[in-house]
């Protein structure tokens, strides 16, 4: 069994902004495999399916994206879920919009969500995809740049992490963190 957790805000005003990536690219990894994101538990929307072979959880947590590692915890604590098959998808201030990277273990990098997972499982080594979102001009707000949407010329590289992300987490299902590591960090 893996464990799949999109980082997001719930919500209507927050569905396109930048820090709901993880969510998007979890709705898009369930729409290739026909998966419902709709029970809600461990205060989550859960999907529940099979991706090649391999059962799989896809995990919206709804305590908004500063209390994420709540959501984190009580899967983990419900479902006696191992870290070592969970993977975090996230947005990345500092990589690019159309870029993903892959990491295993390192801080928060300042990401409330990620930084409230760490609280809650005592630990910095998870399995982690970044999706870039890129950083905003100089003055503009973190913030309100994080919680805006993004403009139209990113949408082609914004749909190409999205099937970036996609590809890697099928992949990741079958193969160790590491070569999937390899073969998405470029």
């Amino acid at each position: 069994m893996k464990w799949i957790v999109g980082l997001g805000n719930p919500g209507p005003k927050y569905e396109k902004t930048r820090h709901n990536i993880g969510w998007m690219a979890l709705d898009a990894l369930a729409a290739r495999h026909h998966i419902d994101i709709k029970q809600s538990k461990c205060k989550a929307l859960i999907g529940e399916g099979n991706i090649g072979g391999t059962k799989v959880y896809l995990i919206k947590p709804m305590t908004y994206m500063n209390l994420s590692g709540e959501a984190v915890r009580a899967f983990m604590d419900y479902y006696k879920a191992p870290l070592e098959d969970l993977i975090v998808v996230y947005d990345d201030l500092d990589t690019e919009v159309g870029k993903i990277r892959l990491r295993y273990q390192g801080s928060s990098g300042g990401h409330n969500g990620i930084k409230s997972i760490i609280q809650h499982t005592g630990t910095q080594t998870f399995n982690r995809i970044r999706m870039g979102i890129s950083r905003p001009e100089p003055g503009y707000a973190i913030i309100d740049y994080v919680l805006g949407t993004f403009p139209k010329k990113e949408a082609e590289a914004l749909q190409s992490s999205i099937e970036q992300t996609c590809d890697a987490l099928e992949y990741g299902l079958s193969s160790t963190f590491e070569q999937t590591m390899a073969k998405f960090n470029r």
